[in-house]
Formats: structure tokens, C-alpha cells, sequence
């Protein structure tokens, strides 16, 4: 049979310390009556007296965490008065010494110090101005190394306290520190798999978006028109799944029985392909010295979505008839521009959009520049440089791996 709380507990803070006061008590009023009679000094004072400074300053290690220096010197005159004027007297030191570790447990290792000193001054007076012998020989020098042993304990005890203080503060910060970055990266991973869907569902939806209007201008007039407009909006459809699917299925984890292909520069035939389908003549050109294979993984992401999302910021805000898509590498610097020719309709002003402004994020997070604005003949131009961008270097001859 299992108890939800154990019977048994051990006592913590000012319960121990009561505990502690309790237990002194007893011992010290066992040890001061079990003293044979004629080992007495034949004080005539009342034992009354012992009883109840044995009590009172008992009683004052109940608050000995909390006022230490208080406790300190309230058990250091009590023992004074105790030992001159009770007979039988006991070992209430015992009091003392403990006070005297708690002052040094609590930091106040000058005060312990003091303390004891002035313990052992007050013993030393009362052994050689009074009639009543109490320490044997060396006795005096034993309770000198009892108490600055006693403070040394104590002093141990408060470094070691403030030491694990320090380490739970360490790793608490630590903790902390740890928690903030993975909701930095939980947050990341948002923005990018946002930005993702915004790249993908703008691209592919503009481009519906305009066949559609095109099938519906030539449904009567040019059935034929219309069903070419048809089937580009049935094959962005299809590729806005696939690339969904891929985008998503990096949130689930799992494998897909017909998984797109990966988006990148290898790709730009596809993105040209379909904007051709929607009206706008598009002319790729590409370096052959900068293959799209050696790009890095992140930066021919980023490359392909700039490219995307230009085009489709080119369908959608602009009258442009043609577009360039330009690939070009210079050293380990790879290249990225896309121009048109075309007027913005609207007032959509040049640079400012959400597209634009994901496509910056995306290239500055890879060290990269990106701008974009009107060019002075006419048109609009971006331009993306990815710096250092390549996953491959040329060999020593100098040929492309």
C-alpha cells in the first residue's frame, strides 16, 4: 500500500530549530541533575534559577536563523549569569557554541570571531578571579580550539551554501536560457515555413488567378484559348499541391509516396514555364560557370523563391510583357536578378511589399544583399547576391567540379 505523504518527515527551517531547542533542553537539565551532590560547589543560590536561564536560552535557538547576531549575544550573557549563579550548573555552553556556529553559517564571520573571543576572555577571568576551578589544566585551551572550530564549520557551511546558491542560479539562467532558444527557433521555424507558404500559394494562386480570368474572356469568343487557360490552371494547381505538400510535410515528419521535387535554381524552367502560361515571355539565362547544383541547400532555396516570388510580383502588380531571369557567378559570390519591362499598376509602391520584404529576410539571414527598385529604362529589377554561397569550390586547375 503506497502513501500519497509519507508518515515520516524530516523537519526543515524553524520546526528543526525547535526541535533542536527542545532536545538541548532536556539534555542539558538531564546532565545538570544527574550530578552527584557532593561534586556540587555549595552555591546556596536556588536551582530555580539554572532551570530558567537553561530555558530561556534554550529557547532562543528557535530563532537562530532568522536573527543570528541577536541569538549570538542573548546566549552569550545568559551563560554568563548561568554559570556564577546556578548551582548545579550543566553544559549550556552547548547553547553557545551553537549560536556561535549559526552566526558564522550566516555570513558574519567577524562577529562569530568576536564572539568567541570574548567567550573565551570571560572564561579565562572567571578561572583565575574566582575560587571555583571549573576547567582542568588545559582545559581553557580545548574550548579555544572548540570555538574557532566551531566558526571555521560555520564559515565552510556559508561558502558551500552560497556556492550551490550560485550553481541553482547558473543553471536556472541556463535553463532560462535554453527555453528562449528554442522559442527563438520555434519562432523562426514559423517565419520560414510562412514565408514559404506565402512564396508558394502567391506564386501559383496569381498565376490561376490570371488563366482564369483569361479562360473566362475567351469561353465564348476563343474555346480554344480558353482550354489552354484551363489546363496551365489545372497544372498550377497540381504544382501548388505538390509544393504544399512538401512545405507541410516538414511539420508531420513523414515520407510522401510522390514527394515534389526539391525547390531550387534546377527548377527555374518550371517557374518560367508557368509564367509563360500566364502571358509573360520569359527568358532565362544562366552562367555556366555557376551550376545550380553548387549552391548550398539554404541558398538555392532562397535563390528559387526570389526568383518565384519576382515573377510573380511581375503578373500580378505590373503590365510587363517580357521578364529576364539572370544566374551569374562571380568568384564564390552567386547572383540573382530578375527584370522586367513593364509600368506598376496601381499605387503599389517599388520595394515595400511583404513579398519583397520576405525575400530580404531570406537573403540577409545568409549573409547575402538583396535590392530591388525601378530601373532608368523603365521596368523593375531585383537583385540578389549570395556570398560565399557555394556548397563546392573549384579544383586547383580551376575547372568546375
Amino acid at each position: 500500500m503506497r502513501f500519497r505523504n509519507p508518515p515520516l518527515r524530516l523537519l526543515h527551517g524553524r520546526a528543526a530549530d525547535a526541535a533542536l531547542a527542545a532536545g538541548l533542553l532536556v539534555f542539558v537539565l538531564a546532565s545538570t541533575f544527574a550530578i552527584p551532590s557532593d561534586a556540587r560547589y555549595g552555591s546556596s543560590s536556588s536551582p530555580a534559577v539554572g532551570v530558567l536561564l537553561t530555558v530561556v536560552t534554550c529557547a532562543a535557538l528557535v530563532w537562530r536563523r532568522d536573527r543570528p547576531v541577536a541569538v549570538g549575544l542573548f546566549t552569550g550573557l545568559t551563560c554568563t549569569v548561568y554559570y556564577p549563579l546556578s548551582e548545579p550548573d550543566g553544559p549550556l555552553a552547548v547553547a553557545y557554541v551553537i549560536a556561535l556556529y549559526s552566526v558564522a553559517a550566516a555570513g558574519r564571520l567577524a562577529v562569530a570571531a568576536l564572539l568567541g573571543l570574548i567567550a573565551v576572555a570571560g572564561t579565562y577571568y572567571g578561572e583565575e578571579h574566582t575560587g571555583v576551578n571549573h576547567l582542568e589544566d588545559a582545559g581553557l585551551y580545548l574550548l579555544a580550539g572548540w570555538l574557532v572550530a566551531v566558526v571555521a564549520v560555520g564559515a565552510v557551511m556559508h561558502n558551500r551554501r552560497a556556492y550551490l546558491r550560485e550553481a541553482e542560479r547558473r543553471l536556472a539562467e541556463a535553463e532560462r536560457g535554453r527555453a528562449e532558444a528554442a522559442r527563438r527557433q520555434v519562432t523562426e521555424e514559423r517565419l520560414r515555413i510562412a514565408r514559404d507558404l506565402h512564396d508558394v500559394l502567391g506564386h501559383h494562386i496569381s498565376l490561376i488567378n490570371v488563366q482564369a480570368a483569361a479562360a473566362l474572356h475567351g469561353l465564348h469568343r476563343d474555346p480554344s484559348a480558353a482550354e489552354s487557360a484551363l489546363t496551365a490552371i489545372k497544372g498550377a494547381s497540381k504544382e501548388t499541391l505538390r509544393e504544399l505538400r512538401a512545405t507541410l510535410g516538414v511539420l508531420r515528419q513523414v515520407d510522401e509516396e510522390d514527394p515534389a521535387p526539391a525547390a531550387g535554381l534546377a527548377r527555374l524552367g518550371d517557374l518560367a514555364s508557368g509564367a509563360i502560361a500566364a502571358g509573360l515571355a520569359v527568358r532565362v539565362e544562366q552562367d555556366g560557370a555557376a551550376p545550380p547544383s553548387g549552391l548550398s541547400a539554404d541558398a538555392d532555396l532562397a535563390a528559387y523563391r526570389v526568383v518565384q516570388e519576382s515573377l510573380t510580383n511581375i503578373t500580378r502588380h505590373s503590365d510587363a510583357a517580357t521578364a529576364l531571369v539572370r544566374v551569374r557567378r562571380a568568384g564564390d559570390t552567386v547572383i540573382v536578378e530578375v527584370e522586367d519591362d513593364g509600368a506598376p499598376l496601381g499605387e503599389a509602391t517599388a520595394g515595400s511589399g511583404t513579398g519583397l520584404r520576405g525575400m530580404r529576410e531570406r537573403v540577409t539571414a545568409l549573409g547575402g544583399e538583396l535590392t530591388a527598385g525601378p530601373r532608368p529604362e523603365g521596368g523593375f529589377a531585383v537583385r540578389a547576391v549570395f556570398i560565399g554561397a557555394l556548397a563546392q569550390r573549384d579544383s586547383p586547375g580551376g575547372s568546375p567540379r
